[in-house]
């Protein structure tokens, strides 16, 4: 959640536009992609791993009804309506006066406010050179074409800290089709059962399980399971012609780019 105040403020304009531009280089490798817009105003949500929610406040409130079964003026219907479960007649966080604000407004406002997560300019076993190079690798073989490295936030936001700001992100916030071999089948908003919003990479070398669903620890597995063929019921992922290009590399080119990565 570090950053996500950069990203709630990052304008929809600013991911269209972004989605539209490369045109060629991303349909000779395949890669298309769409936003996650809001059912009721067509906004771009932008939070979940399917981009299903257009605000932290939104997140938060699904996260504490689905996650906890806490509810909120925002989800105030109970998820198993059973009567004998039933022993509030109003939603469990509500808006305590007018001076107040509810313990969901709090958490959206806590992440907020979290930083961005900061790059390492080398680490045990990775120079800066390396570091370097595996930054240029993962352009020229098109992992930037979806794993966006910067867009910028909304000059006229409301709070000035994430005003104009740059956010180091590395994710277009958009959907794309990963193909069978990653799909969970779980629809959310607009997004299909194979398709997930471009993962962010900012702090990625803080993390110990990758993918959506956790399924590795090894960086590299996580990387080539981007790559997966249709079948009879999803089509071809949008990443293949990338993990060819990464699998062509040589060990030494690919390390770096591991490199890279775990410096972000």
């Amino acid at each position: 959640m570090f950053g996500a105040g950069l990203i709630e403020s990052i304008t929809d304009g600013a991911i269209t536009a972004n989605l539209a531009s490369n045109s060629s280089a991303k349909s000779s490798l395949g890669i298309s992609g769409r936003p996650n817009r809001n059912g009721n105003d067509g906004r771009i949500a932008r939070f979940g791993w399917k981009a299903q929610n257009p605000s932290l406040l939104i997140f938060s409130a699904e996260a504490y009804n689905v996650e906890m079964g806490i509810t909120s003026e925002g989800f105030p219907i109970e998820r198993d309506e059973t009567a004998s479960c039933q022993f509030a007649g109003v939603p469990n966080d509500v808006t305590p006066s007018v001076r107040q604000i509810s313990a969901i407004n709090n958490f959206a406002n806590f992440q907020r406010f979290l930083a961005p997560p900061t790059r390492a300019t080398s680490f045990t076993g990775a120079s800066s050179f390396s570091i370097a190079r595996g930054r240029n690798t993962f352009t020229n073989i098109g992992c930037a074409l979806c794993h966006t490295p910067e867009l910028s936030t909304n000059p006229k936001a409301s709070v000035a800290s994430l005003a104009n700001r740059t956010a180091a992100l590395y994710s277009d916030l958009s959907l794309h089709a990963m193909g069978p071999g990653l799909a969970d089948d779980i629809l959310q908003g607009a997004a299909r059962g194979d398709e997930f919003r471009t993962a962010p990479l900012w702090g990625l070398g803080k993390r110990v399980f990758f993918l959506h669903d956790g399924r590795t620890n090894d960086l590299d597995v996580a990387i080539r399971a981007h790559q997966s063929s249709g079948n009879t019921k999803f089509g071809p992922s949008e990443a293949n012609r990338v993990i060819d290009n990464y699998n062509r590399l040589s060990d030494g080119d690919q390390q770096d780019l591991l490199n890279f990565l775990r410096s972000l």
